[in-house]
């Protein structure tokens, strides 16, 4: 029985690339809707899936997260993984894609939860706008505040995995694109362009036709204007997908159990430690106790964004020992370059005996 994936927005659900992928399950927003609705819908997923994986983009509303939190919190369920992401709508959407094409894989709830992270970085979403004067998402220059007032200027902007912007124009500096095959995917709104299909194509060297979708109902106030050409550049093929995932090493949760890629449980956000020198039975009472003694870090705070990423770069996501596929694409075309080894966090504290 595969693992539900579920979203909190219509607009981060694409058509699925063929019949037999799993579609993810929308959750109704909040407004005006009951919280013992909202349950009664996450009960149903769980009795039918077992595990739910949900992916919430850190620029929803707060009402959402907290909701979210609510509800598992209410259920008392370790089978909620509540996966955040900072990638924008159209990438995030991607996102979720690929984790439903993973979902009919061999892969455990745990390593699906916690490969989010993972795959947000082979993920190049972007686009260009008629203007970066109200972007507050990425980074923008004083110089390219003051060009976004010029009749007819255009950007390129890159929101991950490394920020970038650039004007577009004559002899205007390229994206830093993938090094290895990928597919691109438009969403249109009400800029008249198309740039990333005459020059983003051929400079990042991506085969066969472009695909376009309706353009998600979050994008304009995500980018701060409607006039835009949003993208994202993902990896199409299944099988590198699994390959890309099942290459990393697993772990487990000294925390709740589940299996883990990376250097956090994709369930209870506990950071991955070296395994300490505990027999079974103290193990038990300490996961037994998961909700009635809160970790600290993990449920500190009881809506606090405990699942935002930790701002180490991109090496936080790979843990060590790992190893990336070698064929993601035709000869003459590189694979994604390999992460070093993540920080491992210190070990459990140990009180000092009062005097």
């Amino acid at each position: 029985m595969p693992t539900a994936i579920a979203v909190t927005s219509a607009d981060l659900v694409l058509p699925p690339v063929d019949p037999g992928t799993p579609r993810a399950a929308v959750l109704p927003p909040p407004e005006g809707r009951p919280l013992d609705a909202s349950v009664a819908d996450m009960r149903q997923l769980l009795a039918r899936y077992g595990h739910v994986v949900v992916v919430c983009p850190t620029s929803a509303p707060v009402a959402v997260a907290r909701r979210l939190h609510a509800v598992r919190a209410l259920l008392e369920s370790d089978r909620i993984a509540l996966v955040r992401t900072d990638l924008p709508p159209l990438g995030a959407a991607v996102l979720v894609r690929q984790l439903c094409r993973l979902a009919g894989c061999d892969f455990t709830p745990g390593v699906l939860a916690s490969a989010a992270r993972l795959l947000a970085h082979y993920i190049y979403a972007g686009a260009v706008l008629g203007s970066v004067s109200r972007l507050d998402r990425v980074p923008v220059g004083l110089g390219s505040h003051l060009k976004s007032w010029l009749p007819g200027a255009h950007f390129a902007v890159l929101a991950g995995p490394t920020p970038q912007i650039v004007r577009v124009g004559d002899r205007e500096e390229s994206l830093a694109g993938p090094e290895f095959t990928t597919e691109l995917l438009l969403a249109r709104g009400r800029l008249q362009t198309d740039w990333p299909a005459t020059t983003l194509v051929p400079r990042w060297r991506i085969p066969g036709p472009v695909q376009e979708t309706p353009l998600p109902a979050s994008s304009p106030a995500w980018w701060g204007t409607g006039r835009l050409v949003e993208f994202a550049a993902h990896l199409p093929d299944l099988s590198v997908l699994h390959q890309l995932v099942s290459s990393v090493r697993r772990d487990t949760c000294h925390w709740c159990g589940m299996d883990l890629i990376g250097d956090r449980c994709g369930f209870c956000a506990a950071p991955l430690t070296v395994p300490d020198q505990e027999d079974r039975g103290t193990r038990a009472v300490r996961r037994a106790g998961a909700y009635g003694e809160p970790y600290t870090g993990a449920y500190e705070e009881p809506y606090a964004d405990v699942y935002e990423e930790p701002r180490t770069g991109a090496n936080a996501v790979h843990g060590p020992g790992t190893a990336v596929p070698h064929a993601l694409g035709p000869a003459g075309r590189t694979a994604p370059p390999a992460l070093g080894p993540a920080p491992r966090a210190p070990g459990p504290h140990t009180p000092r005996a009062l005097p």
